[in-house]
């Protein structure tokens, strides 16, 4: 009998915290090759962080909230 694999709530909050980040990407026009470069990162991380496979620092989550032009709160709103 296989396991199923359970998602923990850390994993569920990574996934909607990447879905609004390529929400607010995607709203301000930008690729992610152009917020990868305003953030001094690599895009295959962004692309990591986008779907929810990444977990990152406050200190990145600050440079994506100053690139995309929000406050930092603001990556956690659901809409």
């Amino acid at each position: 009998m296989a396991k199923s694999k359970k998602i923990s709530e850390a994993e569920i909050i990574l996934k909607k915290l990447g879905d609004r980040i390529h929400f607010l990407r995607k709203k301000k026009g930008l690729s992610q090759n152009d917020l990868a470069l305003d953030i001094d990162w690599d895009k295959s991380n962004l692309r990591k962080i986008e779907k929810g496979k990444l977990n990152v620092t406050v200190k990145t989550l600050y440079k994506l909230s100053q690139a995309l032009e929000i406050q930092l709160h603001e990556l956690f709103i659901e809409e």
